[in-house]
């Protein structure tokens, strides 16, 4: 592993999460294609890319606030989730799946960014 950030556990758990959210909206129905299937897509991805781009190259103070940027897309999809639960669009099990998944990424990332002097 050639760059800092393919270390580092946030963001291959965000990577895994990104794909996972992936592969959830594939059952979204066509009408949501440009609205929240895109929107969500794109926050989820959002996350391992912020932690990838702050990691390298930066000063800390910059990487601290790559990883605001990326706990800001995690709470997005976040929102995002409530959004397709409240639209039928989301079962239950799967929002409580992902909804876990990012509140461990975003304590990961805090955690992240208080060890960041």
């Amino acid at each position: 592993m050639a760059f800092k950030f393919e270390r580092l556990k946030v963001w291959q758990k965000a990577i895994d999460f990104s794909t996972g959210i992936h592969n959830l909206t594939r059952e979204f129905p066509k009408e949501e294609l440009y609205i929240l299937t895109t929107q969500i897509k794109r926050a989820s991805d959002s996350i391992a890319l912020n932690v990838a781009e702050g990691s390298t190259g930066q000063t800390n103070a910059e990487f601290r606030q790559f990883i605001s940027y990326a706990i800001r897309s995690a709470i997005e999809v976040v929102a995002c989730l409530y959004i397709g639960r409240k639209r039928n669009i989301i079962s239950e099990s799967e929002f409580k799946k992902f909804y876990n998944q990012a509140e461990e990424i975003i304590k990961m990332l805090q955690g992240l960014r208080n060890s960041i002097q």
